[in-house]
C-alpha cells in the first residue's frame, strides 16, 4: 500500500510538472497562477501545495527536470581531468539540439525560458534562479575554453571571458531562432556545423585576443 501510495504521490507530481509547462507557455509565467495550473491538471490547488511551495519552487522543478543533464555534462567539460575538453562541449551541445528537437519537455522548458518568462517584478525568485544558472554555466564554460587552451585545442592569449559570452550568445540564439520557426533550419545538422563555424572562428578571431 504504501509502494502505491509513493507511486500515485510521483504521478501526481510528475502531471503538475507537465501540466506547469503547457500553462506557462500558453500564458506566460508572470500570468500564470497555480489555480490555472491546478484546473488544467484537474487537481485542487491543495495537491500543488502538496508537492510544491509555490509558484517559484514548482517553475524551479519544471526547469531542473531538463537542465540537470546538461549541468552534468557541461562539468564534464570543465573538469581538468578530461583530455578533450572542446570534444566534451560539441557532445553536450548536440544533446541539447537532439534533446530540443525529440523531447516535448525540453523544448517547451526553453521556449518559456527564452520567450515566455518576464523578467519583471514579482517574478524575483525566478530572476534570480536565472542569473545563478547562467552565472554557474559561465564558469563551467570558462573553465573548459582554458582548459581546451592547455591542451592546444584553442590558441593562446584567447580572452575567455568574451569568448564565453560569445558562445552561450550563439548557441542560446540558434536554438531561440529555430525555436521561432522549426521549419527555418535543421536544428541538428545544421545547428552542428554552426557550431563547428564557431569553434574554427575562436581559431582565428584577433579580436577575441588578448594583446
Amino acid at each position: 500500500m504504501v509502494k502505491k501510495t509513493r507511486e500515485e504521490a510521483l504521478e501526481t507530481r510528475t502531471l503538475l510538472l507537465d501540466t506547469a509547462e503547457e500553462v506557462f507557455h500558453l500564458k506566460g509565467v508572470s500570468k500564470s497562477t497555480l489555480c490555472d495550473i491546478a484546473a488544467a491538471a484537474g487537481l485542487t490547488r491543495g495537491a500543488i501545495y502538496w508537492h510544491f511551495k509555490n509558484k517559484d519552487d514548482l517553475f524551479n522543478a519544471m526547469c531542473d527536470r531538463v537542465s540537470l543533464p546538461l549541468e552534468t555534462m557541461t562539468e564534464a567539460a570543465a573538469s581538468e581531468d578530461t583530455t578533450d575538453p572542446l570534444g566534451e562541449l560539441r557532445r553536450s551541445v548536440q544533446f541539447f539540439f537532439h534533446k530540443v528537437i525529440t523531447d516535448r519537455h525540453y523544448r517547451l522548458v526553453f521556449d518559456i525560458l527564452f520567450s515566455k518568462c518576464e523578467f519583471v517584478a514579482d517574478l524575483g525568485p525566478i530572476v534570480e534562479r536565472d542569473a545563478q544558472v547562467r552565472k554557474q554555466f559561465k564558469q563551467r564554460f570558462e573553465r573548459a575554453f582554458i582548459n581546451a587552451e592547455k591542451r592546444g585545442q584553442l590558441p593562446p592569449g584567447l580572452n575567455h571571458r568574451l569568448a564565453v559570452q560569445s558562445y552561450q550568445g550563439f548557441v542560446k540564439g540558434i536554438v531561440r531562432n529555430w525555436l521561432l520557426d522549426p521549419n527555418s533550419f535543421d536544428l541538428e545538422v545544421d545547428g552542428g556545423r554552426m557550431l563547428e563555424g564557431f569553434f574554427e572562428m575562436l581559431q582565428f578571431s584577433k579580436a577575441l585576443r588578448d594583446e
